[in-house]
């Protein structure tokens, strides 16, 4: 397990090349995703990201994290806590949780992406969160018991774990996560591991998939879907929500079970299901005497999990509290941030033994 950081000699790097302006935006506003260079570097263009989180959108490149203050507030954060956050993302809850327990603390981020993780690892140094205060590990939750053990700490006083599907991913057609704009069929967190979505659906048989998509997305029209694209190759994300489409000519909220499959696909090719059962299995041994940890949750398939690893973890005491019901989004923030709607918090506090 080894953190991300990377220092250069600076008389490794290439010569300096002749500076050149960036193209104008064509029109009012850029069509393709490659153009909006505004959008996806923050930093430099802080006026135009305003005016897109004003408008209630969330930039492209950037991520709003969500249900911060109610994280915050499960989470009892204290100056000098050892906190993991299992799912690093953009940092904007890693972030919070810093300015809230520095002096003396440290953060260990956790996250598989090895596109976006050297990004946010970056971000969080220009804020100021030096190697004594941050961590990254490029690594799933699944990968915490390795993490807390190459740092020789028998567990840590807080866990967070957003389970949700960064923007950064969600917005970049090449990741090939969403409809919104057509790109290849990938979806894989890891573009360097695993099969891509492509390949699953090509050599998977309908009954397996029709399997797979009620199990990971409660998809009701299951059977149909998946007769209509096992087996098949898709190219783009655009094709294979057009033959979804097809296979539901009478079923008028189609967009719904389009969303569903892609969903249930992403599920599977990360193997994301698996390394949350292996993620909650180990998650009281990886929390000292009286911690606490706070899981934000995005579909069923997710909740019922932790829902029930919570539930058992207190009928056997290795839990002293668990959330009674889930905490959601105020409908500010759903209003704010359409993205949040379907959130679902839930938090654990371990016994002291």
């Amino acid at each position: 397990m080894t953190s991300v950081s990377a220092s250069m000699d600076p008389s490794d790097s290439a010569p300096t090349e002749p500076h050149r302006r960036r193209p104008r935006y064509k029109g009012k506003n850029p069509r393709q995703f490659d153009e909006k260079y505004k959008e996806r570097d923050p930093g430099k263009y802080g006026d135009t990201v305003a005016k897109v989180l004003a408008s209630g959108k969330t930039p492209a490149g950037a991520h709003r994290p969500i249900m911060v203050g109610e994280i915050l507030a499960q989470l009892a954060l204290q100056p000098g806590n050892v906190v993991a956050d299992c799912t690093l993302g953009y940092g904007g809850h890693s972030e919070a949780i810093l300015r809230r327990i520095i002096p003396g603390s440290r953060l260990l981020g956790l996250d598989q992406d090895p596109i976006e993780l050297p990004k946010t690892e970056a971000r969080l140094r220009g804020l100021g969160f030096g190697v004594e205060q941050f961590t990254a590990y490029r690594t799933n939750f699944a990968g915490l018991p390795k993490v807390l053990a190459a740092e020789s700490l028998p567990g840590v006083d807080c866990i967070l774990a957003d389970l949700g599907v960064s923007s950064m991913q969600i917005d970049d057609p090449v990741r090939g996560f969403s409809m919104k704009l057509d790109g290849p069929l990938d979806m894989r967190m890891n573009p360097q591991r695993g099969e891509s979505a492509a390949r699953l659906l090509e050599k998977t048989d309908a009954a397996i998939l029709s399997h797979l998509l009620r199990e990971n997305a409660d998809e009701p029209h299951a059977e149909p879907i998946a007769c209509a694209l096992a087996g098949h190759k898709f190219d783009s994300t655009m094709a294979l929500a057009n033959a979804i489409r097809a296979a539901l000519p009478q079923v008028k909220d189609v967009d719904l079970s389009v969303r569903r499959v892609f969903q249930a696909l992403r599920i599977s090719v990360n193997s994301e299901f698996s390394a949350l059962d292996t993620f909650l299995r180990n998650l009281h041994s990886c929390l000292n005497p009286g911690g606490r940890v706070a899981i934000l949750t995005f579909h069923s398939g997710e909740d019922r999990r932790v829902k029930k690893a919570f539930a058992a973890g207190l009928r056997d005491g290795l839990y002293a509290a668990i959330s009674d019901e889930v905490i959601r989004p105020t409908s500010q923030e759903r209003h704010a941030n359409p993205r949040s709607i379907s959130a679902k918090l839930r938090w654990a506090l371990r016994s002291q033994f």
